[in-house]
């Protein structure tokens, strides 16, 4: 009996042995591991107010707020990718610091549920908590918590509704700040108790700037006609441009990014392929025009698309006013259908038989 507990408690031990010898490897692994990689939208997101591009006014009232430490309930509204979350959060990082940020702020995005109940119960029951303490830094915290309620336009009336006396109520330890992109779907009540600021798209400059910046520090080689063509297509949205730029770098692995490169990237339809559609319509010939279509939808390129784009050509076109009127009018339409889901090759070739009609007036 004694031989066996005597070799029990030597496994025992030899198990012990192998189980320290497995977490010391286990633990040294950990150390060795790279930091994850991580999206560059992420990685170069403002981490102070001072860092936000292009959106002076709104910079200049949340200097003034955190120098107070006092804040309204916000309404930040405007196209996407102009800073609107990112100004709000480095904001709540300044005002809080990085040990009560966690704590003291509540944010819901459009993918979380955000019903009349969970306006009831989760914001509801966040607000109510009161909050002490301060800072580890020394650094006075204000006494509020905030809530931020992103993309706040997709919220459904009865949930608006429902936040607004609970805004009113909690006003002593809680401050609101909604975020959307039309300010029109967001009800009266609410935007009364809120201060409104519009963010504008951002500016080329600043944007070639940034994205220079981002390049240099990511040892990005890109031509200026590159840099040039990726502000054009990301339409003053910085977080697209950003995001075409990692992609861009990923595709050509370490050589010189073109224009030819963001083009593939972005889903824009080259210019010579927008000329070819404009050429079969003043060719006059249906087959031609069908042909060119169905070659554009084989392709791959989006019917949308092509609608934007040739908004463009026809703007800049030397139609008269007359026919632009005409066609832009059937681009609306054909826009409107494509949203709805019509489909796409008998769209296309309804708005190129009517750019035909008008282009053949001129010959």
């Amino acid at each position: 009996m004694q031989a066996f507990l005597k070799g029990t408690s030597i496994s025992t031990k030899s198990l012990l042995t192998k189980d320290r010898g497995v977490a010391a490897t286990a633990g040294s692994s950990g150390e060795n591991k790279k930091a994850k990689p991580v999206p560059w939208v992420e990685k170069y997101r403002p981490k102070c107010v001072d860092e936000v591009a292009f959106q002076e006014e709104v910079v200049a009232v949340l200097k003034k707020s955190l120098e107070g430490a006092d804040l309204p309930n916000l309404l930040f509204y405007g196209p996407p990718g102009t800073g609107k979350t990112s100004t709000i959060l480095a904001a709540a990082r300044e005002l809080f610091g990085p040990e009560l940020f966690r704590l003291r702020v509540l944010e819901l995005n459009a993918s979380d549920e955000r019903g009349i109940q969970v306006v009831r119960e989760k914001v509801k029951n966040f607000a109510q908590l009161t909050v002490s303490g301060s800072r580890s830094d020394g650094k006075p915290c204000p006494p509020f918590k905030i809530v931020i309620l992103d993309e706040a336009d997709s919220m459904t009336s009865a949930a608006q509704a429902a936040l607004r006396r609970t805004m009113e109520k909690e006003s002593k330890t809680t401050r609101f700040c909604l975020i959307c992109n039309y300010v029109s779907r967001i009800i009266e009540p609410l935007t009364s108790r809120c201060s409104k600021f519009r963010f504008k798209p951002l500016s080329d400059k600043i944007q070639q700037q940034r994205l220079l910046d981002i390049a240099e520090k990511e040892n990005v080689k890109i031509s200026d006609e590159g840099i040039a063509y990726l502000v054009k297509v990301s339409e003053g949205d910085l977080r697209k441009a950003i995001t075409f730029l990692q992609s861009a770098t990923r595709l050509t692995g370490g050589k010189e990014i073109t224009e030819r490169v963001i083009t593939d990237i972005a889903g824009v339809i080259p210019a010579e392929k927008i000329d070819g559609v404009f050429a079969a319509c003043q060719s006059g010939s249906f087959d031609k025009l069908e042909a060119v279509v169905k070659d554009l939808i084989d392709e791959g390129h989006a019917a949308t698309q092509l609608v934007s784009q040739l908004h463009d050509v026809v703007v800049e076109n030397n139609l008269s006013d007359k026919q632009k009127s005409i066609i832009t009018e059937k681009l609306a339409e054909v826009d409107k259908c494509l949203a709805d889901g019509a489909d796409e090759h008998l769209q296309l070739i309804s708005l190129c038989a009517t750019v035909m009609q008008q282009l053949s007036q001129n010959c």
